[in-house]
């Protein structure tokens, strides 16, 4: 294989084997048997040619934030070097490689004026993201799920043959890898839909823990009645004492409310005045800015980490809900999980796409999303908190989760409604009947 394949070829033992394998979440170590770093299309469809001629199961890595079980025998590609990004404002799309990162394309769109669908963190890979349904914070509601502005895909699939899949060459396929991950095939490259969305009244407010019961409560009054241009979240934060870590926000519980509104930013700031009343702000810098600052709103960590998730969705956010929310992570419930996140779904993102595809759970109101960081060891007693907390919020739960926020241990039949899983389950059968694409992810397994 290494003399068909530009990049690196790698085996256990060999000097940059183990960088190849690692992603942003340090929590997994994976081991395969062969590590290919892709450098192009060419590249990966070689790597699915010989995985399928010597039986090795395969799996995928860029950047690595979603922590599956480690691959152990199997092959894994690394897409990370497929990164160019080619905007066509004319028609206001992008052509992405399945390395390209958020960053890079909401830089390279910006200069159109346009925008992507994207995610909240700069360094998260656009393809994952998008494959698994692409929930935009900041866009979302306004336009909808980033898989349902998908174009066409480039795809490796288990027979070797690379594809141009779009809903006019093969819509079955095309079904099913918009929402089925990396299940039927290496996405080499997409093709995705840009906005006319230049800047946006959005930032973050911060507020002092033991105001949590107050924000919360403002925050759902303001989803209540929240147009489609009100795009938003909350997180309940406890951020180590490091000096990387603002020190209004070091080593202590706060709430930050984050948004994103797309539309007249006074008519933002009207929205948003209620929450500015609430309670005192130790930061408040929401205010109007570039699409580009986008990263500015979260403040994702860039750094590796290992860390454990766990999640699940919400009909409504009710005042119930709240309370328990303020009793099993607020400033008196004794919580050490580090961050406890509610986003707001509907608007757009309630609506059925144009195409369909097998992205779901457009009934749900909110998704809620835990994140303990740690070694499995430091985690469990935090893990153990954040299973109680969505265990209890099942009273107000659709059944099922976002599949981008589903851990690793969890199975990919809880993001979808039956009759999609088993639809996914027979498409399987057919594009990829020996599960050649069951490491690294949340496998769908072939029919019976």
């Amino acid at each position: 294989m290494k003399s068909v394949v530009l990049g690196p070829v790698l085996r256990p033992g060999e000097a940059g084997y183990a960088a190849e394998c690692t992603g942003f979440n340090l929590l997994v170590e994976h081991r395969p048997a062969v590590v290919v770093g892709a450098t192009c299309a060419a590249d990966v469809q070689a790597a699915v040619e010989y995985a399928s001629s010597n039986g090795l199961q395969i799996g995928v890595v860029c950047t690595g934030h979603q922590p599956f079980d480690p691959v152990r025998g199997s092959m894994m590609i690394n897409t990370g070097r497929m990164g160019d990004v080619e905007v066509n404002p004319t028609n206001a799309t992008v052509h992405v490689g399945a390395g390209a990162r958020w960053q890079d394309v909401v830089d390279r769109a910006a200069r159109h004026d346009l925008a992507p669908l994207c995610g909240s963190s700069p360094g998260v890979a656009v393809a994952g993201y998008v494959l698994g349904g692409g929930l935009s914070p900041f866009l979302g509601r306004t336009f909808g799920w980033a898989a349902d502005h998908v174009l066409s895909l480039q795809v490796a699939t288990a027979d070797g043959c690379l594809r141009e899949v779009s809903a006019d060459s093969d819509p079955d396929l095309f079904w099913a890898l918009r929402g089925g991950k990396s299940n039927f095939g290496v996405v080499t490259a997409l093709q995705l839909a840009l906005f006319p969305v230049k800047e946006f009244f959005g930032g973050g407010l911060y507020y002092a823990g033991d105001s949590t019961a107050v924000v919360l409560q403002a925050y759902r009054d303001l989803t209540d009645e929240a147009p489609e241009e009100m795009n938003s979240s909350v997180a309940l934060l406890r951020l180590p004492p490091l000096p990387s870590v603002p020190e209004p926000l070091r080593g202590k519980l706060v709430v930050h409310v984050r948004i994103a509104y797309i539309g007249d930013p006074e008519e933002g700031a009207r929205l948003v005045a209620p929450l500015r009343q609430v309670a005192p702000r130790v930061i408040d810098d929401v205010g109007l800015r570039s699409f580009r600052e986008f990263a500015a709103v979260h403040q994702e960590p860039t750094d590796p980490m290992p860390y454990e998730e766990r999640s699940t969705l919400l009909e409504k956010l009710t005042p119930e809900a709240v309370d328990l929310l303020v009793e099993a992570a607020g400033p008196k419930s004794g919580c050490t999980v580090t961050i406890v996140d509610i986003r707001h779904l509907g608007g757009a993102l309630a609506r059925p796409p144009a195409i369909a595809n097998a992205v779901g759970n457009r009934d749900a109101g909110f998704v809620v999303w835990g994140a303990a960081v740690g070694t499995h060891e430091v985690n469990a007693a935090p893990l153990e908190r954040i299973e109680t907390l969505i265990e209890r919020l099942s009273a107000w739960g659709t059944g099922l989760k976002y599949l981008n926020f589903i851990s690793g241990h969890d199975g990919a039949e809880l993001a979808y409604a039956p009759h999609t899983y088993q639809r996914l389950r027979e498409l399987k059968k057919v594009f990829d009947p020996d599960n050649t694409f069951s490491q690294n992810n949340h496998n769908i397994p072939p029919a019976a």
